[in-house]
């Protein structure tokens, strides 16, 4: 049965709540970036079809889900030790139009793992700190003088989420091409009475990442997009990753087709000005989703200290049901399964997985194993939606690294 546009957003918000070092690498295995190649910029391609081995099995995986899910595209990349494993794509993009592994797709919440790392990087360098109300950056905030920094990034404040509050998903699919501002947004969530106290429980709150992009503008007196490109992506050779502040994609584009109006209908362009503080609304191709999976699941860009900091910011033992909550909303955060800053860690795997009209992705890193997990979907007609990427994410480590399963979330 196919979704109504309620129930689509709710799961949105429910599975995004669920939700070595790595280099960037080609088809050949050689290094990208300014390794031993004068600093050009390698493309992103796929990989020789493999004969035998893990490569083999990892296509297998891919090639059955497509067809199982009824997809249009499957695009993968895995990594281990930052040595390419298995680029490849599969389907269409367009009818007609090959996908192929430098075409362009959203990448949602994984620009909140950015979120949390510069943020991290900030305490790193004496900025601020963690438990800094953000109240000196956000005066009119209400609570902001109990609200800190933490609790924005690790999704602890008790903030309503916008995304499954009464009549929004109804608006969103009524005009999928409005343009929303931070400010409509996170007014959405205060309108209503918070969850919880801050910092008394775990809830995810797409509020938390809007204030927290706005926050680190105030802090670094910086655009957010500027921001994230001189801490983040320029560091980590992100050259593929962008911010846009229109629906706008950079070409080659891997197209998004979803039913969930009702009828089988291109959703490429649909605004996705609702998903994240603006400054990080991006998109990005596979390659730069490996190598991002590597980059923050290791804290390749964080002392030791804020490293732990990002995977148990003081989550674990927080969620549960109350009288306000049910545990749908505030999900038990567990050792095994948590919130992070910015990050899902689930089994050892330290995870983003985001869902937005059609597209769905997946970035999963496993630092015992210093071993990377891309993907990408889109959905066919018949697709059942949901996250098809971290689905088969999971059916790809269950299959290579067989001990280390990635768990769902709650």
């Amino acid at each position: 049965m196919r979704p109504t546009p309620r129930t689509s957003l709710l799961r949105l918000a429910a599975v995004t709540a669920l939700v070595g070092l790595g280099i960037p690498v080609t088809a050949t295995g050689s290094a990208a970036g300014d390794h031993g190649d004068g600093g050009r910029h390698r493309p992103c391609v796929s990989s020789p079809t493999p004969r035998d081995g893990r490569a083999l099995d990892i296509l297998k995986v891919a090639e059955q889900a497509k067809t199982e899910m009824g997809l249009k595209s499957v695009i993968l990349r895995v990594t281990a030790d930052g040595r390419e494993v298995l680029t490849a794509a599969l389907g269409e993009s367009m009818t007609g139009v090959p996908a192929q592994p430098d075409m362009h797709f959203r990448n949602g919440n994984i620009a909140i793992s950015y979120l949390g790392t510069v943020l991290l990087q900030l305490v790193d360098e004496g900025v601020v700190g963690l438990d800094d109300p953000v109240s000196r950056w956000l005066p009119d905030l209400r609570d902001g003088d109990r609200i800190t920094l933490r609790m924005l990034g690790d999704s602890t404040s008790g903030l309503v989420d916008y995304v499954t509050s009464p009549g929004f998903g109804e608006t969103l699919y009524a005009d999928p091409f409005k343009h929303w501002t931070p400010e409509e947004l996170v007014g959405v969530s205060l309108k209503q009475d918070p969850w919880y106290e801050p910092g008394k429980s775990w809830s995810y709150s797409h509020a938390n990442f809007v204030l927290l992009g706005a926050a680190l503008e105030k802090i670094t007196h910086t655009r957010l997009d500027e921001l994230l490109q001189q801490k983040l992506l320029g560091p980590l050779g992100l050259t593929e990753t962008t911010n846009s502040f229109t629906p706008d994609i950079p070409t080659p584009v891997l197209h998004a087709f979803t039913a969930d109006r009702g009828t089988y209908e291109e959703s490429t362009f649909w605004n996705p000005s609702w998903t994240t503080a603006p400054g990080a609304v991006q998109t990005t191709d596979i390659c730069d989703l490996a190598r991002s999976a590597a980059a923050i699941g290791s804290g390749e860009l964080l002392s030791p200290a804020s490293y732990q900091e990002l995977l148990d910011p003081g989550t674990v033992g927080l969620g549960g049901a109350t009288g306000t909550c049910s545990d749908k909303v505030c999900i038990p955060q567990t050792e095994a399964t948590h919130y992070g800053m910015g990050v899902l860690v689930i089994g050892g795997w330290i995870s983003q997985h985001p869902l937005f009209f059609g597209y769905s992705a997946s970035q999963d890193y496993l630092p015992c194993e210093h071993l990377s997990i891309a993907v990408s979907t889109t959905d066919g007609p018949n697709a059942p939606g949901g996250h098809s990427a971290h689905t088969i994410a999971q059916r790809i480590a269950a299959t290579i690294t067989p001990d280390h399963p990635i768990p769902d979330f709650g």
